[in-house]
């Protein structure tokens, strides 16, 4: 008789019988569940648990296959980027440093668009996740800032990282881009230049990185002894087309703005295509600064002054968050650096002519 049976009969199974996860958790006296926990490195199992168990599974030799695995954790070997951001570079950027982190890790990348205003959403998200079997999810704002959907990938026992213009969770489950600090860099920027009399065109008041960015930019004129004229502030939803027209909306002011700072760098082509129509020369005649330093900043003409999120790495980190406790990491304690957005100074504001 071998060691192995030894194991095995001590433990109540027949010998030459190959233990299955139910032998496992039956003599850890645990769930199947559980077990599938230990077994997939998840950080939702208490330590004195884990020791337990895993002094178990040493035992009995049990050495679960891949698709055993998968089926027994009920998960599959995916990884959901549920977003709502209606700028397609943006979300490539994001796919892209996600692909970054998963690459060699087993893992695979499955995307999944939504709208954050449909009354829907939430029960669309749980069919997702649930018909995908999803190992993690990363959520990118807006939708990381819908506590509804939190809830939901709570309920099912979905990790996730969200990634937000400020904290809203636990540090492991969090990627803060620092928004504020972003806008203020511009407002001071453009204040800098001279310029008083200056236009915002925001986000759409569901991301919650509207109001931040906004809150940036007034407390950093106000820092220069200038006020933010709300009559200078026009609503867009961060796409090129919601930049026209709000560039209309503030163009046709009589005193027109010196200056405008969008929300992103979409919208800020949206002011180039107007002040162009209008026979206006940036930066002549218009200052303007956009956000997030997507490569379309540097392929306009005049390049154009924007504030850089680093959109890619930003991807990147928070899928080694997600993947941290399969490593064996504290996804708390990764060693990541802080996202801090900067101002890249190019062509398109310039100072105010006296």
């Amino acid at each position: 008789m071998t060691d192995d049976d030894t194991t095995a009969s001590r433990a109540g199974l027949k010998p030459g019988k190959r233990p299955t996860i139910n032998d496992v958790a039956r003599i850890a006296g645990v769930s199947k569940k559980t077990v599938s926990r230990v077994i997939n490195q998840s950080p939702f199992v208490r330590e004195e648990t884990r020791v337990k168990v895993s002094a178990v599974i040493d035992d009995l030799g049990f050495t679960p296959d891949v698709q055993a695995r998968g089926l027994a954790f009920r998960r599959s070997f995916l990884v959901g980027l549920i977003y709502d951001n209606p700028s397609p570079n943006y979300v490539v950027n994001m796919q892209q440093g996600v692909l970054d982190a998963l690459r060699g890790s087993g893992l695979e990348l499955v995307v999944h668009p939504c709208d954050r205003s449909n009354p829907a959403l939430v029960s669309e998200i749980r069919a997702f996740v649930e018909r995908q079997k999803l190992f993690g999810v990363i959520l990118p704002p807006s939708v990381s800032e819908d506590e509804a959907v939190i809830d939901v990938l709570r309920e099912l026992d979905c990790p996730y990282v969200r990634i937000a213009s400020v904290s809203l969770d636990a540090p492991e489950r969090m990627l803060v881009t620092n928004d504020h600090l972003g806008a203020a860099e511009a407002g001071r920027h453009l204040a800098d230049l001279g310029h008083r009399r200056i236009g915002f065109i925001s986000g759409p008041t569901l991301f919650r990185s509207s109001a931040v960015r906004g809150g940036g930019l007034r407390d950093a004129l106000a820092e220069r002894g200038v006020a933010l004229d709300e009559r200078l502030v026009v609503e867009g939803a961060y796409t090129f087309e919601s930049g026209v027209e709000a560039a209309k909306s503030l163009l046709a002011l009589d005193p027109r703005p010196t200056a405008i700072f969008t929300g992103n760098d979409e919208m800020a082509l949206g002011v180039f295509k107007v002040a162009r129509d209008m026979g206006l020369e940036i930066p002549r005649d218009l200052s303007v600064v956009g956000y997030d330093d997507l490569p379309m900043a540097s392929r306009v003409w005049p390049n154009l002054t924007s504030v850089r999120l680093p959109i890619r790495d930003m991807g990147r980190m928070a899928a080694e968050k997600l993947l941290a406790p399969m490593r064996g990491l504290d996804p708390a304690k990764l060693d990541q650096p802080e996202v801090r957005p900067s101002l890249v100074v190019r062509d398109s504001a310039t100072a105010l002519k006296p």
